[in-house]
């Protein structure tokens, strides 16, 4: 026992520090893209692209018809299910098998193939990254190439935004990513090793292709969304705890105070039970109003506004929404790194 919590503490430290320093190299083949082709091939089977739903209910829609569409939804409802259940699965037993395999060949492997998946399965260096490609291009005054870099991690529409619009979606971004994309993922590994990091990264990206409520995925995705929500209800609190922690470190009593109360106003004003645990932190940490009206695929959405309007928005906020997604990413991993020592020790 006490070497597996060696192996662990040695990959512990080694992480972080990679994702850092490499981040999620282009040319290096992500798992991510091959759960992403997973989970496109379930779906063509569970779900063919002629599978459609039947228009909206109307006055003159028959009783047989009204059937169909419920016998429709609850068949789509179940394919989904199973898709689900299978990405999951499959992702669990890949995983599980090639860390087995590389420690059956030698222990040193199974660390370095352990090392690796951990820092594939987190993304702090590339959210960092791409977000910075926004502020830079805002510096330039570019408002286009702002629009077409923000585009390349929000889901809403980017083509009419103007500098505020492109500047309050790169921050919000960082906050969401703070927690699904890096703290998530970094406590999963912790819990649970690269299977779990990496079934919970399925489960990300099974969100982020089908978990829609439009047309085609509104009762399909719905496994997907469901189960999203419920692996991330515990860390996005997480998360947003250590940002308030990280706010305090890093600009003092009362922004950390105004990001608390914040925090607790305006955390659940969002379509997700996840999404503003952490935005409203860094709405409150920043003194900015986020939120709003957005428009995806082309269709207006409305949503509450999270946060009090102290100042404008301005470019200089994407780097200082990384620096405390950084700040709050080291303090999750400290206190995991304890966790490791404190375990080491004890058994």
């Amino acid at each position: 026992m006490k070497g597996f919590f060696l192996h662990a503490i040695i990959v512990w430290i080694l992480v972080l520090p990679l994702d850092l320093l490499l981040g999620d190299p282009h040319w290096l083949w992500h798992p991510v893209q091959g759960m992403g082709k997973l989970i496109q091939i379930l779906e063509s089977w569970l779900y063919p692209r002629e599978s459609k739903r039947l228009p909206e209910f109307s006055d003159g829609v028959s009783e047989g018809r009204r059937d169909r569409e419920i016998r429709q939804d609850r068949s789509a409802r179940q394919r989904g299910g199973i898709l689900a259940l299978l990405v999951v699965l499959l992702t669990a037993l890949i995983t599980g098998g090639l860390l087995t395999l590389a420690y059956h060949v030698h222990w040193a492997l199974g660390i370095a193939l352990w090392s690796m998946m951990g820092w594939q399965a987190i993304a702090a260096r590339s959210l960092a990254t791409e977000s910075m490609k926004v502020y830079d291009a805002l510096k330039r005054h570019d408002i286009e190439e702002a629009r077409c870099a923000v585009s390349m991690i929000v889901g809403r529409d980017t083509d009419r935004l103007d500098e505020a619009g492109v500047c309050r979606a790169a921050v919000e971004t960082v906050a969401e990513n703070t927690s699904d994309g890096v703290i998530a993922p970094l406590c999963c590994l912790l819990l649970g090793g690269p299977v779990l990091a990496f079934v919970y990264k399925a489960i990300n990206t099974m969100d982020s292709m089908i978990g829609y409520r439009n047309d085609r995925y509104r009762d399909f995705g719905t496994a997907a969304a469901r189960l999203d929500d419920l692996v991330n209800f515990p860390f996005s609190r997480l998360a947003a705890g250590t940002m308030i922690a990280a706010v305090r470190i890093r600009a003092g009593k009362g922004d950390a105070s105004r990001a608390f109360r914040i925090f607790c106003r305006d955390r659940f004003c969002h379509e997700s039970p996840n999404s503003a645990q952490t935005e409203a932190v860094m709405a409150g940490a920043l003194g900015l109003q986020l939120g709003g009206d957005a428009s995806y695929f082309g269709r207006p959405v409305h949503k509450d506004r999270i946060g009090d309007p102290l100042r404008e928005i301005k470019p200089e906020d994407i780097p200082k929404a990384c620096h405390l997604m950084y700040l709050t990413t080291g303090l999750v991993w400290g206190m995991g790194l304890i966790v490791l020592l404190l375990l080491f020790a004890l058994l």
